[in-house]
């Protein structure tokens, strides 16, 4: 009887022969969710197919064999010695597909453990002004936080802490079940001491054993010279408490930069506009303009035209966490001064008379 000649298994996949590892990847876990045989009750071909996809999947998430493969074919495997037996590193990428990542514990490799706390989000508000030097903010939130009466640890103070005799102190319960894969080894959380592998004979009356408690916290933010709005500061550790053994979340400040009217911002540099009498730009004149060190004198050249400017020098923000500095600058942009001239809309006699004179001689 003639042996079934394999299939290409960048058809298996349903991938081009050019596909990233990504690509591949995320194929065989659509495939493996498709195809998977506990899914497809009634498929009697499911199993079959599913092994093909996993199969393929082997050779084409290894880039010496999907070398070999691409060059030889099923053949060059085959005589190198290569057979198809799904290492358990792709078990789990099956797994995956369909619990996620931390799901199942599959030969050992899954993600468990005591759950982290979740992160936290706020926002504080700055000036412009501020923002050359940095500053700093208090910012109070709701979070959970650790038990100050039990510290933590869900027992009434004095009171002892016992292992776990169901889980003996692991904090997980194994199944070990049979499968087209193999051996699989399902892992939970023990639903004596809920994960923790010990408990608490009296429990903290404050926090219900839990060693958690909802409340309020404040934090001091830092808030780096040169941040630009929108920007986000994140502070590890300063979130929700997670379960005991696990780590707690991280707080994120959302900086938001209050509008200068006296200036536009963009990057390091910033942008003034000026006005400028119709007289001082053709004659040339001397104005203080705004800056974040204080107000400046600027020259205003003779023959000055709308939309001339001049640059300040070093009179701009510096870059957020002093990122290649400036040179010369102490690591600040440049002011822009921008020349709006104007035009009187109403002129006296004697006004207009002499813009009269000055317009025959132009």
């Amino acid at each position: 009887m003639a042996t079934a000649v394999p299939r290409d298994y960048y058809e298996v996949l349903d991938v081009q022969r050019g596909a990233t590892e990504v690509e591949i990847k995320k194929a065989f876990r659509v495939k493996a969710r498709e195809l998977h045989p506990d899914v497809n009750t009634e498929d009697h071909d499911a199993e079959e197919r599913f092994k093909e996809c996993a199969e393929a999947y082997e050779v084409l998430s290894d880039p010496e064999r999907r070398q070999t493969y691409d060059r030889f074919g099923h053949e060059g495997l085959r005589s190198g010695g290569w057979a198809p037996h799904a290492a358990a590193g792709n078990f789990q990428d099956i797994f995956e597909a369909f619990f996620g990542q931390g799901g199942p514990d599959i030969f050992g490799f899954g993600q468990q453990g005591p759950a982290s706390g979740a992160d936290i989000g706020t926002a504080v508000e700055v000036t412009l002004q501020e923002v050359l030097h940095g500053t700093e903010r208090e910012v109070a939130f709701d979070a959970v936080k650790t038990c100050e009466h039990c510290n933590g640890n869900g027992a009434e103070p004095g009171t002892p802490i016992t292992t776990c005799d169901r889980c003996g102190g692991s904090g997980q319960l194994r199944q070990v079940t049979q499968s087209i894969l193999g051996q699989v080894v399902r892992a939970s959380a023990c639903d004596v001491c809920n994960g923790q592998g010990k408990f608490a004979e009296t429990p903290c009356e404050d926090c219900d054993g839990l060693g958690r408690v909802a409340g309020k916290r404040t934090w001091e933010v830092n808030v780096p010279p040169g941040i630009e709005d929108g920007q986000r500061i994140r502070i590890t550790g300063a979130g929700h408490v997670g379960e005991p053994g696990g780590r707690p979340g991280d707080l994120y400040v959302e900086v938001r930069v209050e509008p200068d009217p006296r200036f536009e911002r963009q990057g390091t540099n910033l942008i003034t506009a000026v006005e400028v009498p119709a007289t001082a730009a053709m004659l040339g004149d001397e104005i203080e303009v705004p800056t974040l060190d204080g107000a400046k004198t600027v020259r205003v050249p003779a023959g000055t035209q709308p939309g001339d400017s001049v640059r300040l020098k070093g009179e701009g923000l510096p870059q957020v966490g002093g990122r290649a500095p400036l040179r010369g600058t102490g690591g600040r942009g440049d002011q822009h001064v921008v020349f709006q001239v104007v035009v009187p809309k109403k002129l006296n006699r004697k006004q207009r008379e002499a813009a009269e004179q000055l317009h025959d001689t132009l």
